[in-house]
C-alpha cells in the first residue's frame, strides 16, 4: 500500500485538480492512504472532506511582498509549519508528496526534502506560482497542464480533469441535458460562464444582446455567477442561471462558449471540442492570456480583452462568426486537438514514477 500527501488549495484551481489526482490514484489502487494538506481557510476545507478525503492542515502563510511585520515573522512562522508537514510525514509513513501549489505546497516540499521523501508537482497555469517555481528546482517530476510553461523539469501532462467531465459522452448526455436545462434540441447552444465569481462586463455585454443573439437562430445558456446582478427579460431561448451544479451536462450541450480563461475551463473546454471567446481576467498577473494562448494560436479559440468585449464586439465579431455554422465547426476541430483527456493518468504515472524513482535522477 502506497501513502501519498497531497498538498495544495486555497482556489478551485488548485483544489479540483488535486482532487482529480487523489481519485485517479485511488481508482489505480483502492488500498493506496491519501492525506491532503491545505488550510482552514481555503476551498480545501469543504472540497477535501466532502470528497471522502482526510483533511490535515497548517497556517495560511502568504509570501511577504513587501518589508513589514509580516515579514519578518514569516521565517519563524514557515519553519514552524515546515516541522508540522515533516512530522506528518514520518508519523504517517508517507512515500510521497505531490503538490498543486497555493499556501500549502511550498512547506510540503520543504519538509519532503527534509523528510528525504521525493516529491512530483503539478502547476495548472501556464504561468507557474510562486510556490511551483520554487519547489520545481529541487525535484525531476514536475508536471504541467499547458506546453511551454516556463518551470524546470516540466512535463506536458496536461490538466488532471473531474471524472465527469473526463469521461462525457456529449451526445449520450444531450437529452437529460436538454431536460436539465429545459432548451431546444433544434437549436445550437451558445454556454456564457464567468466562473463561480462571475465576470461583470462578460455577464452585462451578454445580457444586452441576448435578444440578438436568440434572433440568430442560437439559444443561450448563460451561468452569471457572482452576486446574481442580473435579472432574467424573459427573452425565448434565452436561459439565465446564477450557478450550475451539473458543468458536465452544460458542457455536454455547448456549441460554442464564451468564458473567462482560467486554466480548468480552457482545458475542459479543449478537451471537450468547445470552441470558444476567451475574455481573460484584467486583473492580477495576467496569467488567463498564457492559459488561452495555446488553442487560440492553433485556432480553437479568440482573445479578446474585457475593456473591448462591448457590445458592439458582439455585432462586429461573434455574430457573424456564430452564422457561420463552417467556422465553428472548424474552430471546435482545432480546439479538439490541443486537449487533454487523461491529465490525472498522466499526473499519476508521474507520481509513480516519484515514488519508484524509477529511471529518474535528479538533474
Amino acid at each position: 500500500m502506497s501513502r501519498y500527501l497531497l498538498a495544495g488549495g486555497g482556489t478551485a484551481g488548485h483544489v479540483n485538480p488535486l482532487l482529480a489526482v487523489a481519485d485517479r490514484l485511488r481508482r489505480d489502487d483502492p488500498s493506496a492512504e491519501v492525506v491532503v494538506l491545505g488550510t482552514k481557510e481555503g476551498l480545501e476545507a469543504r472540497l477535501v472532506p466532502d470528497r471522502g478525503y482526510e483533511l490535515a492542515t497548517i497556517p495560511k502563510l502568504p509570501f511577504p511582498r513587501r518589508p513589514n511585520g509580516a515579514a519578518l515573522r514569516f521565517p519563524g512562522e514557515y519553519r514552524r509549519a515546515v516541522r508540522t508537514v515533516t512530522d506528518l510525514i514520518r508519523d504517517r509513513g508517507i512515500d510521497v508528496v505531490v503538490g498543486f501549489g497555493g499556501y500549502a505546497a511550498a512547506p510540503a516540499y520543504s519538509a519532503a526534502r527534509k523528510a528525504h521523501v521525493p516529491y512530483a508537482l503539478h502547476e495548472a497555469n501556464a504561468r507557474p506560482g510562486l510556490a511551483n517555481r520554487l519547489g520545481a528546482r529541487s525535484t525531476p517530476w514536475v508536471g504541467v497542464a499547458f506546453e511551454g510553461t516556463p518551470l524546470r523539469h516540466a512535463r506536458f501532462v496536461g490538466m488532471p480533469l473531474r471524472r465527469e467531465i473526463e469521461e462525457l459522452d456529449r451526445a449520450a448526455a444531450r437529452p437529460a441535458a436538454l431536460a436539465e436545462f429545459a432548451l431546444s434540441a433544434d437549436r445550437p447552444t451558445l454556454l456564457v460562464t464567468g466562473g463561480s465569481l462571475g465576470a461583470r462586463r462578460l455577464n452585462g455585454t451578454i445580457a444586452e444582446r441576448a435578444a440578438e443573439l436568440t434572433a440568430a437562430g442560437w439559444q443561450v445558456l448563460h451561468i452569471q455567477g457572482g452576486r446574481g446582478e442580473l435579472t432574467d427579460p424573459g427573452i425565448e431561448h434565452y436561459r439565465l442561471l446564477d450557478y450550475c451544479d451539473r458543468m458536465d451536462l452544460a458542457f455536454a450541450l455547448t456549441d460554442f462558449a464564451v468564458a473567462r480563461a482560467g486554466a480548468a475551463t480552457v482545458c475542459e473546454f479543449a478537451a471537450l471540442g468547445i470552441p470558444a471567446v476567451y475574455v481573460p481576467f484584467p486583473i492580477g498577473n495576467g496569467e488567463q492570456r498564457f492559459n488561452a494562448a495555446g488553442v487560440v494560436q492553433a485556432g480553437g479559440g479568440i482573445l479578446v480583452d474585457d475593456a473591448e468585449f462591448l457590445p458592439a464586439w458582439v455585432d462586429g465579431r461573434l455574430l457573424p462568426l456564430l452564422a457561420d455554422r463552417a467556422a465553428v465547426d472548424e474552430m471546435a476541430r482545432k480546439a479538439a486537438i490541443t486537449g487533454v483527456r487523461d491529465g490525472s493518468e498522466r499526473m499519476a504515472a508521474l507520481i509513480r514514477s516519484a515514488l519508484g524513482r524509477s529511471g529518474l535522477e535528479e538533474s
